[in-house]
């Protein structure tokens, strides 16, 4: 069975010295629920990924992503879901980011990002960002 892959547009967050990541806890009724991750949602018809990303941190973040450069795009099939990611990186924004919804949020060092758990599908692009 060809389950449909849903598309992702997920904001990478860095603080003005690019040391440090804003990153969000899922709720916990939702898939990979208490994982973190980093900000974003669904590409709705007729977006563009980089459309939705800004949308979306506006809608879960409340900031105003104002620079943005395409960071990665993988494909990540769970055994209940297929998702397709497109990651950007947030190098300027406007307001202070926050868990809009009522989510947990918090800044972290890059180099301490591995001390918080990611969904799988975000190992690759956490080995990217410990790179940078």
């Amino acid at each position: 069975m060809d389950k449909k892959r849903v598309w992702i547009s997920a904001g990478i967050i860095l603080n003005d010295s690019k040391d440090s990541v804003f990153i969000t806890r899922r709720p916990a009724k939702a898939h990979k629920g208490g994982f973190w991750e980093f900000a974003g949602g669904k590409v709705e018809q007729g977006e563009t990924a980089e459309q939705a990303v800004i949308r979306e941190l506006h809608e879960e973040v409340g900031i105003e992503a104002t620079a943005l450069e395409h960071f990665m795009a993988l494909e990540h099939d769970y055994p209940e879901k297929a998702l397709k990611f497109d990651f950007f990186l947030v190098t300027a924004f406007e307001g202070e980011a926050f868990g809009k919804e009522g989510q947990p949020g918090e800044w972290v060092a890059l180099s301490n990002l591995r001390d918080y758990t990611f969904p799988e599908a975000n190992e690759v692009v956490l080995d990217k960002l410990m790179g940078l």
